[in-house]
């Protein structure tokens, strides 16, 4: 089985994204959700990531179902590698935004028990990868980085032709088990390297990353 690699979502500082990259980050995530505490702007996404250029770590765009004019605004001043989209859009949205932008798209699907998963396969001609995470809870404010872990063994059997992320409530401490029963190739984290909402912690970063290497 390939080496898992590894998404650091959600950075806000040079600090964190450095961390990411020298631990061997294959992707970060750049938020452009206003209600999140990760949230930045495009000009800020692209000055936290201009020191990737030229290696192999990939950028992501984060955004909740995005209308035409942000993804547009987005795109102006940042030129992420993919755009991930965690909201609740459809198949059909999905491929249009694959199509205007003309990028890779990560498809985040909530959750909760095995159904999900199967409902995801309608996704698979739409979205280049697919992203697993728990579902949030009711009273949420996000879609995602709330750290709700769901059972991981759901995915223990997935079948996709593309790699596939695990996402929901890792951490240093929990990845290798996680990895060890869903068989994931790809994890996502975010709110597990963090020392508060939104507040990245460079060597929780680096714990992260060698647990996967290790994984």
């Amino acid at each position: 089985m390939p080496a898992t690699q590894a998404k650091i979502c959600g950075l806000k500082t040079p600090e964190a994204v450095a961390a990411a990259a020298l631990g061997g980050a294959a992707y970060v995530g750049m938020n452009f959700f206003a209600k999140s505490p990760r949230y930045v702007l495009p000009e800020e996404a692209a000055r936290l990531t201009a020191p990737l250029v030229r290696t192999a770590v990939q950028g992501v765009a984060l955004v909740v179902d995005p209308a035409d004019g942000e993804l547009d605004a987005i795109l102006a001043a940042f030129t992420p590698d993919l755009i991930q989209l965690h909201g609740a859009e459809t198949p059909a949205r999905v491929a249009a935004i694959a199509a205007r932008t003309g990028l890779p798209i990560i498809k985040v699907i909530g959750v909760h028990d095995r159904s999900d998963i199967a409902a995801a396969c309608a996704y698979e001609g739409a979205a280049d990868h697919l992203m697993f995470d728990a579902k949030p809870p009711k009273d949420a404010d996000l879609p995602g980085g709330n750290g709700v872990v769901f059972d991981w063994t759901l995915l223990d059997d997935v079948k996709l032709a593309r790699p596939w992320f695990l996402a929901g409530g890792l951490d240093p401490w929990n990845v290798a088990e996680a990895v060890r029963l869903s068989r994931a190739p790809l994890v996502d984290v975010s709110s597990g390297v963090e020392r508060g909402p939104g507040v990245k912690d460079p060597d929780l970063i680096t714990a992260f990353l060698s647990a996967v290497s290790r994984a």
